[in-house]
């Protein structure tokens, strides 16, 4: 240990994007005046990378910046990101932050970091971002990671009613194709065999470069050492028939697709200025089904929208319970300042959002109960993550679905041909390895 560098710690709050963020943050800070420890553990800067999709996410960034004071109350806080840029001024009163930086500037982090001294009040660089061109080029990587996440795009021109990621991230842009495929090819010398091809919206790739994210998919999987890229999030309707094709084609694409839905009434999705109706997401779960029969197919969904009646929400529940997804991702909505939802009239009280949030997620439980099941007798690959839980090392198929296996050292990190045996007690699927 070398006494003379400083410790610095890193705590990523949000999406996978910010994971890939923060890890190019870290890669900035200079090994020979800078070393990494554990965020639980004394540092002498802490760097907070913040999200702000959700009053909790913002309840989350408070808490954990406080954490942080109290684990080190001398150290450096700097606290950046999509919270950071929204609401600089509300962290800065937070007694201990020392520095905020916006989206942008958060890149230029360790340009601030050597001879870091606490300052009697925070500095604030947090800039407007509607005219940004800028892309901060990212991925994240770590001895202990299996998969790297690989940003592609940033920014969101969408503006829907109840969101606030555009004024965080600025609009849609992405650097061109081959700066991508140097990138990915970075993260395949370091033995990584699966990327997670992460943005805001990666289905709008091309708007800053011509192109389209097909075209992006058909150079990536050109790249040697990857064995899988796996498509993080994307809008139904930039969900293309040439993107499903190229996935059933093509086994480094993983078929695993999580698609948001948000509701499934049209007059909700309509007060959320969403860009597709309900039969649109049905047409493009059906046309994913069709090409890949035993595809992963993930949902996200907003409960207890401003307007949203009893009757909506039956609509929602049964809408969702005939479509054969795999699993949801259930959130309460969640008001946001400055958004056109705020100020939407008929307000779902706190507690029927409690109500409709469970039946939902008792409707994913089942649905994925069912898709796990559907799945045992079946052969398929399996990346093996690198950490050892209870005796068992676990991993996710090619269509998400969790597994274990007693812990075996040399499965970390490998991907492997499996056969799917049976439903364990932790819910995850037990494996016998095919060869």
């Amino acid at each position: 240990m070398d006494l003379n560098k400083k410790k610095v710690a890193f705590h990523t709050l949000g999406c996978k994007l910010n994971f890939a963020e923060t890890s190019t943050i870290a890669r900035s800070f200079p090994e020979d005046k800078f070393e990494r420890v554990q965020a639980n553990s004394k540092a002498d800067i802490y760097v907070i990378n913040t999200c702000s999709v959700t009053d909790a996410a913002d309840k989350k960034c408070r808490q954990a910046i406080k954490k942080f004071i109290a684990i080190s109350p001398n150290a450096f806080i700097a606290v950046v990101g999509c919270y950071a840029q929204l609401k600089p001024q509300e962290i800065s009163s937070i007694k201990g932050v020392d520095l905020v930086l916006g989206t942008n500037e958060k890149f230029d982090i360790a340009a601030y970091a050597e001879g870091l001294n606490k300052k009697p009040d925070a500095e604030v660089h947090s800039l407007e971002l509607s005219a940004s061109n800028s892309f901060n080029q990212s991925y994240s990587m770590g001895s202990d990671r299996t998969r790297s996440f690989l940003k592609v795009q940033d920014g969101c021109d969408y503006w829907c009613s109840y969101c606030t990621i555009p004024r965080a991230r600025g609009k849609s842009r992405n650097p061109d194709i081959q700066s991508i495929v140097g990138e990915a090819e970075k993260i395949s010398e370091t033995g990584v065999k699966e990327i997670v091809i992460t943005g805001v919206n990666i289905g709008d790739f091309g708007k800053s470069t011509g192109g389209s994210f097909a075209d992006l998919l058909r150079e990536l999987v050109k790249v040697n050492g990857i064995e899988r890229f796996r498509i993080s999030s994307i809008e139904p309707n930039l969900l293309t028939d040439e993107i499903i094709e190229m996935t059933s084609e093509n086994k480094k694409i993983l078929p695993h697709f999580h698609i948001p839905l948000q509701s499934g009434s049209n007059k909700i999705l309509g007060l959320m200025g969403r860009r597709y109706t309900r039969e649109v997401f049905a047409n493009r779960v059906t046309a994913v089904r069709e090409k890949l029969p035993m595809a992963g197919i993930g949902a996200d969904v907003i409960i207890g929208f401003p307007g949203e009646t009893s009757a909506d929400f039956d609509d929602t529940y049964s809408f969702i319970e005939t479509l054969p997804l795999s699993y949801l991702h259930v959130f309460s909505f969640s008001e946001r300042p400055d958004t056109v939802a705020e100020n939407l009239p008929d307000k779902v009280p706190h507690g029927e959002k409690e109500v409709r949030s469970k039946k939902l997620i008792a409707l994913s439980e089942k649905k994925s109960l069912y898709f796990y099941t559907s799945n045992i007798g079946l052969e398929t690959k399996v990346l093996f993550e690198r950490s050892r839980t209870e005796g068992l090392i676990t991993g996710f198929t090619s269509n998400y679905l969790r597994v274990e296996y007693p812990w075996t050292s040399k499965l970390a990190g490998s991907v492997r041909n499996v056969k799917l045996t049976g439903l364990s007690s932790t819910g995850r699927l037990r494996v016998e390895l095919t060869n």
